[in-house]
């Protein structure tokens, strides 16, 4: 059996990814599939935790734009990415791969609240924990969610999982043919040059955490495992 190069991963998956060529909602055969990359990677040892965006169902920052109180908007934003957890742990549970789901905002009735001493055990049982609500705070996306946890949990890497670029570009790739796709970045560059890869708050905490983040594809089946094994794909992006 192949030794991950990681011991203790986040997975970021934004909710675009759920919804497939949808474009909205949940697509189960997209929801499947990640779930089974997740279960390679938890049958080879790897500690996983998720955290789930809510994009596919609600975006805060589009309600705000629109005249809706800020804070209410990225409420309903958290309860979107309560959604999309539930959906995904439902999906590793039918793969026979024990999971734990966690919320910042406490619903007893669905899921456990967060606490990290808790989330740390259910790890090293190797059980999958799926991170719900965000932060639980209105201004805080679920990019800065992903930073907080993995230093909170302290994982290895962050992995942010995109569902139609294989990494970071200069530009646009669906826009401006020529954009150039980097195999590595700091922090710094990424805050620098304003890419947009995740918003500066997540990417301030990841640099002073010292935790490297790989962006990827997710649609291509395997790619999960590839990532963990140390496979060279898509674009990492850590140091000063």
């Amino acid at each position: 059996m192949s030794r991950p190069k990681y011991k203790r991963i986040i997975l970021k998956l934004s909710g675009e990814a759920l919804a497939g060529e949808l474009g909205h909602g949940i697509d189960p055969k997209v929801i499947y599939s990640i779930a089974h990359q997740i279960k390679e990677i938890y049958e080879i040892g790897t500690q996983v935790a998720v955290v789930v965006g809510g994009g596919n169902i609600w975006r805060g920052v589009a309600g705000s734009a629109k005249g809706m109180d800020r804070a209410t908007a990225d409420y309903m934003g958290m309860l979107a990415t309560v959604i999309n957890s539930l959906a995904l742990q439902d999906a590793l549970e039918k793969l026979s791969v024990p999971t734990r789901m966690q919320t910042s905002i406490e619903m007893r009735q669905v899921a456990e609240p967060y606490i990290r001493r808790r989330a740390i055990r259910h790890l090293e049982k190797n059980r999958v924990v799926i991170f719900a609500g965000g932060t639980g705070n209105p201004y805080f996306s679920t990019d800065t969610t992903a930073a907080l946890r993995a230093a909170e949990i302290e994982a290895d890497v962050i992995l942010m999982a995109k569902n139609k670029v294989d990494g970071v570009y200069s530009a646009d790739p669906a826009k401006i043919k020529d954009a150039v796709k980097y195999e590595s970045l700091t922090y710094l560059d990424v805050i620098k040059k304003g890419l947009a890869v995740m918003d500066s708050t997540a990417s301030s905490l990841s640099m002073e955490n010292n935790i490297p983040m790989i962006v990827f594809n997710i649609s291509k089946e395997g790619n999960i495992k590839r990532v963990v094994l140390g496979e060279k794909i898509g674009t990492i992006i850590g140091g000063e």
